[in-house]
Protein backbone atom coordinates (compact mmCIF):
# COMPACT_ATOMS: atom_id res chain seq x y z
CA UNK A 1 0.00 0.00 0.00
CA UNK A 2 1.19 3.07 -1.28
CA UNK A 3 1.82 5.61 2.14
CA UNK A 4 0.12 8.25 0.66
CA UNK A 5 -2.71 6.28 -1.48
CA UNK A 6 -5.38 8.10 0.27
CA UNK A 7 -3.93 11.78 -0.16
CA UNK A 8 -3.02 10.51 -3.68
CA UNK A 9 -6.80 10.00 -4.34
CA UNK A 10 -7.61 13.60 -2.95
CA UNK A 11 -5.24 15.64 -5.19
CA UNK A 12 -6.40 13.19 -7.91
CA UNK A 13 -10.20 14.69 -7.15
CA UNK A 14 -8.78 18.11 -7.20
CA UNK A 15 -6.97 18.22 -9.95
CA UNK A 16 -8.50 15.80 -12.79
CA UNK A 17 -11.87 14.95 -11.18
CA UNK A 18 -12.84 11.15 -9.31
CA UNK A 19 -11.57 7.93 -11.23
CA UNK A 20 -14.13 7.06 -13.24
CA UNK A 21 -15.28 3.20 -12.91
CA UNK A 22 -17.50 1.04 -14.52
CA UNK A 23 -18.76 -1.59 -12.44
CA UNK A 24 -20.28 -5.08 -14.52
CA UNK A 25 -22.79 -7.08 -12.82
CA UNK A 26 -25.42 -5.72 -9.84
CA UNK A 27 -25.40 -9.00 -7.62
CA UNK A 28 -23.87 -9.35 -4.40
CA UNK A 29 -20.26 -8.00 -5.49
CA UNK A 30 -21.15 -5.95 -7.69
CA UNK A 31 -23.67 -3.87 -5.12
CA UNK A 32 -20.96 -4.01 -2.67
CA UNK A 33 -18.90 -2.34 -5.02
CA UNK A 34 -21.44 0.80 -6.05
CA UNK A 35 -22.15 1.56 -2.38
CA UNK A 36 -18.66 1.43 -1.68
CA UNK A 37 -17.56 3.79 -4.02
CA UNK A 38 -20.06 6.22 -3.62
CA UNK A 39 -18.24 6.26 0.37
CA UNK A 40 -14.68 7.15 -1.24
CA UNK A 41 -13.22 10.17 -1.82
CA UNK A 42 -11.37 10.26 -5.48
CA UNK A 43 -13.90 7.89 -7.31
CA UNK A 44 -17.07 7.48 -8.82
CA UNK A 45 -19.11 4.93 -10.73
CA UNK A 46 -19.57 6.35 -13.94
CA UNK A 47 -21.26 3.28 -15.50
CA UNK A 48 -23.07 0.09 -14.30
CA UNK A 49 -23.51 -2.51 -16.87
CA UNK A 50 -26.10 -5.82 -16.92
CA UNK A 51 -27.40 -7.83 -19.42
CA UNK A 52 -30.72 -8.41 -17.73
CA UNK A 53 -32.36 -7.47 -13.91
CA UNK A 54 -31.33 -3.89 -14.68
CA UNK A 55 -33.57 -2.90 -11.76
CA UNK A 56 -30.55 -4.77 -9.99
CA UNK A 57 -28.45 -2.46 -11.04
CA UNK A 58 -30.93 0.39 -10.28
CA UNK A 59 -31.74 -1.08 -6.43
CA UNK A 60 -27.52 -0.95 -6.02
CA UNK A 61 -27.61 2.76 -7.17
CA UNK A 62 -30.03 4.21 -5.18
CA UNK A 63 -28.64 1.93 -1.58
CA UNK A 64 -25.62 4.04 -2.75
CA UNK A 65 -27.23 7.37 -2.36
CA UNK A 66 -28.37 7.72 -6.06
CA UNK A 67 -31.08 9.29 -6.79
CA UNK A 68 -33.41 7.63 -9.45
CA UNK A 69 -32.78 10.19 -11.88
CA UNK A 70 -29.26 10.00 -12.01
CA UNK A 71 -29.28 6.44 -13.85
CA UNK A 72 -29.69 7.04 -17.21
CA UNK A 73 -30.09 3.91 -19.70
CA UNK A 74 -27.21 4.22 -22.65
CA UNK A 75 -27.02 1.84 -25.64
CA UNK A 76 -23.74 3.59 -27.09
CA UNK A 77 -20.19 4.82 -25.71
CA UNK A 78 -21.03 8.40 -26.73
CA UNK A 79 -24.13 8.42 -24.83
CA UNK A 80 -22.26 6.50 -21.75
CA UNK A 81 -20.02 9.89 -22.18
CA UNK A 82 -22.75 11.79 -21.93
CA UNK A 83 -24.70 10.84 -18.37
CA UNK A 84 -21.05 10.55 -17.21
CA UNK A 85 -20.23 14.33 -17.99
CA UNK A 86 -23.70 15.24 -16.99
CA UNK A 87 -22.32 13.95 -13.21
CA UNK A 88 -24.77 10.55 -13.84
CA UNK A 89 -24.62 6.92 -14.24
CA UNK A 90 -25.11 5.30 -17.23
CA UNK A 91 -26.81 2.20 -17.55
CA UNK A 92 -25.90 -0.60 -20.12
CA UNK A 93 -26.88 -3.64 -21.58
CA UNK A 94 -23.97 -3.96 -23.79
CA UNK A 95 -20.41 -4.15 -22.49
CA UNK A 96 -19.22 -2.62 -25.72
CA UNK A 97 -21.13 0.41 -24.88
CA UNK A 98 -19.85 0.87 -21.05
CA UNK A 99 -16.03 -0.22 -22.57
CA UNK A 100 -16.34 2.16 -25.35
CA UNK A 101 -16.47 5.06 -23.64
CA UNK A 102 -13.82 8.06 -23.49
CA UNK A 103 -14.39 8.68 -19.78
CA UNK A 104 -14.57 5.43 -18.03
CA UNK A 105 -10.82 4.81 -16.94
CA UNK A 106 -11.11 1.29 -15.30
CA UNK A 107 -13.46 -1.52 -15.46
CA UNK A 108 -14.69 -3.88 -12.70
CA UNK A 109 -15.76 -7.41 -13.91
CA UNK A 110 -18.04 -8.69 -10.72
CA UNK A 111 -20.20 -11.41 -13.13
CA UNK A 112 -18.67 -14.31 -11.51
CA UNK A 113 -19.24 -15.96 -14.42
CA UNK A 114 -16.44 -17.52 -16.47
CA UNK A 115 -17.71 -16.70 -20.01
CA UNK A 116 -19.02 -13.80 -18.79
CA UNK A 117 -15.58 -12.71 -17.41
CA UNK A 118 -13.71 -13.29 -20.70
CA UNK A 119 -16.40 -11.09 -22.68
CA UNK A 120 -15.85 -8.38 -20.25
CA UNK A 121 -11.83 -8.37 -19.80
CA UNK A 122 -11.30 -8.82 -24.03
CA UNK A 123 -13.43 -5.71 -24.59
CA UNK A 124 -12.22 -3.18 -21.76
CA UNK A 125 -8.63 -4.59 -22.82
CA UNK A 126 -9.61 -3.88 -26.93
CA UNK A 127 -10.60 -0.36 -26.03
CA UNK A 128 -7.68 0.72 -23.76
CA UNK A 129 -9.05 0.48 -20.50
CA UNK A 130 -7.72 -1.02 -17.19
CA UNK A 131 -9.73 -4.30 -16.26
CA UNK A 132 -9.92 -5.33 -12.36
CA UNK A 133 -11.50 -9.40 -12.33
CA UNK A 134 -13.54 -10.14 -9.32
CA UNK A 135 -13.92 -12.95 -10.95
CA UNK A 136 -11.00 -15.58 -10.49
CA UNK A 137 -13.17 -18.40 -12.55
CA UNK A 138 -12.48 -16.67 -15.39
CA UNK A 139 -8.53 -14.92 -14.39
CA UNK A 140 -7.83 -19.17 -13.26
CA UNK A 141 -9.05 -20.46 -17.28
CA UNK A 142 -7.43 -17.58 -19.33
CA UNK A 143 -5.63 -15.20 -17.24
CA UNK A 144 -2.12 -15.55 -18.42
CA UNK A 145 -3.41 -14.39 -22.32
CA UNK A 146 -5.72 -11.52 -20.65
CA UNK A 147 -2.82 -10.36 -19.02
CA UNK A 148 -0.43 -10.88 -22.00
CA UNK A 149 -3.28 -8.80 -24.51
CA UNK A 150 -3.49 -6.38 -21.71
CA UNK A 151 0.25 -5.86 -21.94
CA UNK A 152 0.23 -5.43 -25.63
CA UNK A 153 -2.39 -3.27 -25.38
CA UNK A 154 -0.48 -0.57 -22.73
CA UNK A 155 -3.21 -1.20 -19.71
CA UNK A 156 -3.45 -3.06 -16.30
CA UNK A 157 -5.28 -6.08 -15.72
CA UNK A 158 -5.06 -7.39 -12.09
CA UNK A 159 -7.19 -9.29 -9.71
CA UNK A 160 -8.57 -7.76 -7.33
CA UNK A 161 -7.69 -6.83 -3.32
CA UNK A 162 -10.30 -7.86 -0.93
CA UNK A 163 -9.66 -11.86 -2.13
CA UNK A 164 -8.28 -14.34 -0.72
CA UNK A 165 -5.79 -14.74 -3.25
CA UNK A 166 -4.69 -11.04 -2.95
CA UNK A 167 -4.30 -10.98 0.46
CA UNK A 168 -2.36 -14.32 1.06
CA UNK A 169 0.04 -13.16 -1.91
CA UNK A 170 0.63 -9.66 -0.09
CA UNK A 171 1.62 -12.08 2.54
CA UNK A 172 3.91 -13.97 0.23
CA UNK A 173 5.44 -11.23 -0.93
CA UNK A 174 6.06 -9.63 2.41
CA UNK A 175 7.87 -12.65 3.46
CA UNK A 176 9.88 -12.93 0.16
CA UNK A 177 11.07 -9.68 0.62
CA UNK A 178 12.31 -10.33 4.47
CA UNK A 179 14.35 -13.24 2.89
CA UNK A 180 12.03 -15.87 4.43
CA UNK A 181 11.00 -19.36 2.61
CA UNK A 182 7.68 -19.69 2.40
CA UNK A 183 6.65 -23.58 3.57
CA UNK A 184 2.56 -23.07 2.42
CA UNK A 185 0.31 -20.26 2.35
CA UNK A 186 -3.40 -19.79 2.08
CA UNK A 187 -6.63 -19.67 3.53
CA UNK A 188 -8.65 -20.74 6.06
CA UNK A 189 -12.30 -22.28 4.73
CA UNK A 190 -15.19 -19.47 5.24
CA UNK A 191 -17.97 -22.82 5.29
CA UNK A 192 -18.46 -25.96 6.04
CA UNK A 193 -16.95 -28.67 3.38
CA UNK A 194 -18.93 -30.93 2.19
CA UNK A 195 -18.10 -31.88 -1.87
CA UNK A 196 -21.63 -32.75 -2.76
CA UNK A 197 -23.41 -29.70 -1.84
CA UNK A 198 -26.12 -28.71 -4.17
CA UNK A 199 -28.03 -25.34 -4.33
CA UNK A 200 -31.54 -27.00 -3.06
CA UNK A 201 -29.86 -27.70 0.19
CA UNK A 202 -28.79 -24.34 0.90
CA UNK A 203 -31.97 -22.25 0.13
CA UNK A 204 -32.92 -21.47 3.42
CA UNK A 205 -29.57 -20.55 4.10
CA UNK A 206 -28.84 -18.73 1.46
CA UNK A 207 -32.46 -16.40 2.06
CA UNK A 208 -31.02 -15.62 5.45
CA UNK A 209 -27.41 -14.71 4.08
CA UNK A 210 -28.55 -12.61 1.48
CA UNK A 211 -27.14 -14.57 -1.18
CA UNK A 212 -28.09 -16.77 -4.36
CA UNK A 213 -28.21 -20.54 -3.46
CA UNK A 214 -25.94 -21.65 -6.21
CA UNK A 215 -22.86 -19.65 -5.11
CA UNK A 216 -23.35 -20.85 -1.42
CA UNK A 217 -22.88 -23.98 -2.21
CA UNK A 218 -20.27 -23.53 -4.50
CA UNK A 219 -18.62 -22.06 -1.54
CA UNK A 220 -19.68 -25.57 0.77
CA UNK A 221 -18.44 -28.11 -1.88
CA UNK A 222 -14.64 -26.78 -1.81
CA UNK A 223 -14.84 -25.21 -5.88
CA UNK A 224 -14.20 -21.26 -4.50
CA UNK A 225 -11.56 -22.46 -2.03
CA UNK A 226 -10.24 -24.60 -4.61
CA UNK A 227 -9.83 -22.14 -7.43
CA UNK A 228 -8.83 -19.36 -4.99
CA UNK A 229 -5.75 -21.68 -4.42
CA UNK A 230 -5.20 -21.68 -7.67
CA UNK A 231 -5.41 -18.27 -8.36
CA UNK A 232 -2.64 -18.32 -5.37
CA UNK A 233 -0.28 -20.72 -7.01
CA UNK A 234 -0.37 -19.39 -10.45
CA UNK A 235 0.46 -15.69 -9.08
CA UNK A 236 3.19 -17.01 -7.02
CA UNK A 237 4.96 -19.93 -8.17
CA UNK A 238 3.67 -22.03 -5.06
CA UNK A 239 2.62 -25.01 -5.84
CA UNK A 240 -0.55 -28.00 -4.32
CA UNK A 241 1.33 -30.58 -2.57
CA UNK A 242 -1.30 -32.87 -3.72
CA UNK A 243 -4.27 -33.00 -5.51
CA UNK A 244 -7.06 -31.25 -3.56
CA UNK A 245 -4.48 -30.21 -1.02
CA UNK A 246 -4.62 -31.78 2.33
CA UNK A 247 -7.10 -29.27 4.14
CA UNK A 248 -6.43 -30.25 7.60
CA UNK A 249 -8.35 -29.03 10.54
CA UNK A 250 -5.69 -26.18 11.59
CA UNK A 251 -6.50 -23.96 13.53
CA UNK A 252 -4.67 -20.80 13.49
CA UNK A 253 -2.21 -21.80 16.10
CA UNK A 254 -1.57 -25.18 14.96
CA UNK A 255 -0.92 -24.21 11.37
CA UNK A 256 3.19 -23.78 11.47
CA UNK A 257 3.33 -27.11 13.57
CA UNK A 258 0.79 -28.64 10.53
CA UNK A 259 2.26 -27.29 7.73
CA UNK A 260 5.48 -28.43 7.69
CA UNK A 261 7.90 -31.31 5.96
CA UNK A 262 6.54 -34.68 6.64
CA UNK A 263 10.14 -35.69 8.44
CA UNK A 264 9.36 -32.84 11.01
CA UNK A 265 5.79 -34.16 11.82
CA UNK A 266 3.97 -32.24 9.44
CA UNK A 267 1.50 -32.97 6.41
CA UNK A 268 3.68 -31.93 3.56
CA UNK A 269 5.81 -33.34 1.21
CA UNK A 270 8.27 -30.58 0.16
CA UNK A 271 8.03 -26.39 0.89
CA UNK A 272 5.95 -23.84 -1.31
CA UNK A 273 2.97 -24.67 -1.73
CA UNK A 274 -0.22 -23.83 -1.57
CA UNK A 275 -2.93 -24.96 0.91
CA UNK A 276 -6.26 -24.06 3.26
CA UNK A 277 -7.30 -25.10 6.99
CA UNK A 278 -11.23 -26.09 7.57
CA UNK A 279 -9.64 -25.10 11.79
CA UNK A 280 -11.17 -22.55 13.69
CA UNK A 281 -9.11 -19.11 14.06
CA UNK A 282 -7.73 -18.86 10.46
CA UNK A 283 -11.17 -17.83 8.25
CA UNK A 284 -12.52 -15.43 6.90
CA UNK A 285 -8.74 -14.82 6.85
CA UNK A 286 -5.47 -15.82 4.85
CA UNK A 287 -2.04 -17.10 6.27
CA UNK A 288 1.41 -17.66 5.20
CA UNK A 289 4.27 -20.44 7.56
CA UNK A 290 7.40 -19.36 6.84
CA UNK A 291 11.31 -20.37 7.67
CA UNK A 292 13.39 -17.22 9.15
CA UNK A 293 17.05 -17.41 7.44
CA UNK A 294 19.13 -16.94 10.25
CA UNK A 295 18.93 -17.66 14.05
CA UNK A 296 18.79 -14.38 15.18
CA UNK A 297 15.48 -13.44 13.19
CA UNK A 298 13.82 -16.87 14.69
CA UNK A 299 14.90 -15.46 17.77
CA UNK A 300 12.96 -12.45 17.56
CA UNK A 301 10.24 -13.45 16.08
CA UNK A 302 10.00 -15.85 19.02
CA UNK A 303 10.51 -12.94 21.15
CA UNK A 304 7.40 -10.68 19.35
CA UNK A 305 4.96 -13.44 19.91
CA UNK A 306 4.88 -14.43 16.33
CA UNK A 307 5.52 -18.05 17.35
CA UNK A 308 7.91 -20.38 18.74
CA UNK A 309 10.06 -21.34 15.47
CA UNK A 310 11.23 -22.95 14.02
CA UNK A 311 8.46 -22.04 11.14
CA UNK A 312 6.09 -19.38 12.18
CA UNK A 313 2.66 -18.18 10.92
CA UNK A 314 1.69 -14.35 9.62
CA UNK A 315 -2.15 -14.20 9.60
CA UNK A 316 -3.86 -11.55 8.31
CA UNK A 317 -7.51 -12.51 10.10
CA UNK A 318 -9.52 -10.94 7.22
CA UNK A 319 -10.55 -10.21 3.70
CA UNK A 320 -12.82 -7.50 2.77
CA UNK A 321 -13.98 -9.30 -0.51
CA UNK A 322 -15.61 -6.41 -2.60
CA UNK A 323 -15.10 -3.21 -0.07
CA UNK A 324 -11.04 -3.75 -0.81
CA UNK A 325 -11.74 -4.27 -4.56
CA UNK A 326 -12.34 -0.64 -5.40
CA UNK A 327 -8.62 0.01 -4.16
CA UNK A 328 -6.94 -1.82 -6.70
CA UNK A 329 -8.84 -0.15 -9.33
CA UNK A 330 -7.74 3.05 -7.84
CA UNK A 331 -4.28 1.84 -8.11
CA UNK A 332 -4.10 0.66 -11.34
CA UNK A 333 -5.41 4.17 -12.87
CA UNK A 334 -3.01 6.12 -10.19
CA UNK A 335 0.40 3.70 -10.38
CA UNK A 336 -0.59 1.35 -13.49
CA UNK A 337 -0.18 -1.24 -10.43
CA UNK A 338 -1.54 -4.66 -10.68
CA UNK A 339 -2.26 -5.89 -7.11
CA UNK A 340 -1.93 -9.78 -8.12
CA UNK A 341 -1.61 -11.22 -11.48
CA UNK A 342 -1.04 -14.73 -13.15
CA UNK A 343 2.75 -15.64 -13.73
CA UNK A 344 3.72 -16.00 -17.50
CA UNK A 345 4.17 -19.54 -16.86
CA UNK A 346 1.61 -22.19 -15.53
CA UNK A 347 1.44 -23.60 -12.36
CA UNK A 348 -1.72 -25.11 -11.16
CA UNK A 349 -5.11 -25.92 -12.65
CA UNK A 350 -8.98 -26.17 -11.33
CA UNK A 351 -10.39 -29.13 -12.85
CA UNK A 352 -14.26 -29.86 -12.86
CA UNK A 353 -15.12 -33.12 -10.79
CA UNK A 354 -18.43 -34.89 -11.32
CA UNK A 355 -20.86 -34.48 -8.12
CA UNK A 356 -22.81 -37.15 -9.34
CA UNK A 357 -23.11 -40.05 -12.49
CA UNK A 358 -23.17 -38.08 -15.74
CA UNK A 359 -24.38 -39.72 -18.75
CA UNK A 360 -23.56 -39.18 -22.59
CA UNK A 361 -25.63 -36.44 -24.17
CA UNK A 362 -25.44 -34.73 -21.06
CA UNK A 363 -25.28 -31.16 -20.95
CA UNK A 364 -23.69 -29.51 -17.89
CA UNK A 365 -24.90 -26.39 -15.68
CA UNK A 366 -23.15 -23.61 -14.18
CA UNK A 367 -20.36 -24.00 -11.19
CA UNK A 368 -22.52 -24.60 -8.32
CA UNK A 369 -25.11 -26.53 -9.14
CA UNK A 370 -25.45 -30.13 -9.47
CA UNK A 371 -22.82 -31.37 -11.94
CA UNK A 372 -19.46 -30.79 -11.27
CA UNK A 373 -16.89 -29.01 -8.22
CA UNK A 374 -13.90 -28.21 -8.74
CA UNK A 375 -10.38 -30.38 -7.26
CA UNK A 376 -6.47 -28.50 -7.95
CA UNK A 377 -4.14 -30.32 -9.35
CA UNK A 378 -0.05 -29.06 -10.73
CA UNK A 379 -0.73 -27.88 -14.26
CA UNK A 380 1.31 -30.40 -15.84
CA UNK A 381 -0.25 -33.10 -14.02
CA UNK A 382 -3.72 -32.02 -15.33
CA UNK A 383 -2.29 -31.14 -19.06
CA UNK A 384 -1.23 -35.12 -19.03
CA UNK A 385 -4.33 -36.11 -17.74
CA UNK A 386 -6.34 -34.26 -20.18
CA UNK A 387 -7.96 -32.57 -17.57
CA UNK A 388 -11.00 -30.12 -18.06
CA UNK A 389 -10.37 -26.83 -16.51
CA UNK A 390 -13.86 -25.90 -14.45
CA UNK A 391 -13.53 -22.63 -16.35
CA UNK A 392 -14.49 -24.34 -19.38
CA UNK A 393 -17.22 -27.09 -18.27
CA UNK A 394 -20.35 -24.99 -18.41
CA UNK A 395 -22.39 -25.99 -21.63
CA UNK A 396 -19.96 -28.70 -22.22
CA UNK A 397 -21.77 -31.94 -23.52
CA UNK A 398 -21.05 -34.90 -21.91
CA UNK A 399 -19.36 -37.78 -23.98
CA UNK A 400 -18.90 -40.89 -22.31
CA UNK A 401 -20.61 -41.84 -18.74
CA UNK A 402 -18.78 -40.49 -15.81
CA UNK A 403 -18.98 -41.80 -11.74
CA UNK A 404 -19.16 -39.27 -9.07
CA UNK A 405 -15.63 -38.48 -8.38
CA UNK A 406 -14.00 -38.82 -11.68
CA UNK A 407 -13.06 -35.77 -13.35
CA UNK A 408 -14.30 -34.66 -16.18
CA UNK A 409 -11.61 -34.25 -19.27
CA UNK A 410 -11.01 -33.68 -22.79
CA UNK A 411 -11.75 -37.02 -23.60
CA UNK A 412 -15.32 -37.81 -21.70
CA UNK A 413 -16.75 -34.41 -22.66
CA UNK A 414 -16.92 -32.08 -25.56
CA UNK A 415 -16.75 -28.35 -24.89
CA UNK A 416 -18.81 -25.34 -26.40
CA UNK A 417 -16.53 -24.10 -28.61
CA UNK A 418 -18.68 -20.64 -29.74
CA UNK A 419 -17.59 -19.63 -25.90
CA UNK A 420 -15.27 -16.56 -25.56
CA UNK A 421 -13.78 -18.49 -22.57
CA UNK A 422 -13.26 -21.48 -24.70
CA UNK A 423 -11.58 -19.73 -27.63
CA UNK A 424 -8.93 -17.78 -25.49
CA UNK A 425 -8.00 -21.42 -23.59
CA UNK A 426 -7.66 -22.89 -26.93
CA UNK A 427 -5.00 -20.02 -28.09
CA UNK A 428 -3.27 -20.52 -24.74
CA UNK A 429 -3.23 -24.17 -24.74
CA UNK A 430 -2.00 -23.92 -28.02
CA UNK A 431 0.95 -21.54 -27.10
CA UNK A 432 1.58 -24.03 -23.67
CA UNK A 433 3.27 -26.72 -25.56
CA UNK A 434 6.61 -25.07 -24.90
CA UNK A 435 5.89 -25.38 -21.35
CA UNK A 436 4.91 -29.24 -21.63
CA UNK A 437 8.23 -30.01 -23.50
CA UNK A 438 10.25 -27.89 -20.70
CA UNK A 439 8.24 -29.88 -17.73
CA UNK A 440 9.07 -33.25 -19.99
CA UNK A 441 12.57 -32.33 -19.97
Amino acid sequence: MFPSFAADLAERAKTAGPIVVGVVGAGQMGTDLIVQIALMQGMRVGAIAVRARGQNAIDAALLAGHHRGDIIEASHPSAVDCAIEAGRIALCTDIDAMAGSGRVEVIIDATGHPDSGAQVARAAIMNGKHIVMLNVESDITIGRQLKADAERAGVIYTGAAGDEPAAAAELVAFARALGMTVVAAGKGKNNALRFDAVPQDFEEEARARNMNPRVLAEFVDGTKTMVEMVALANATGLVPDRPGMHGPSASRDELANVFRLKADGGVLSRKGVVEYTIGKGVAPGVFCVVEPAHPRVEERMADLHVGKGPLFTLHRPYHLTSLETPLTAARAVLYRRADIQPLDHPVAEAIAVAKRDLAPASVLGRIGECDYRAWTMSWADARRARALPIGLAENARVTQPIRKGEALSHDNCAVDETKTIVKLRRALDRADTRFETADAA
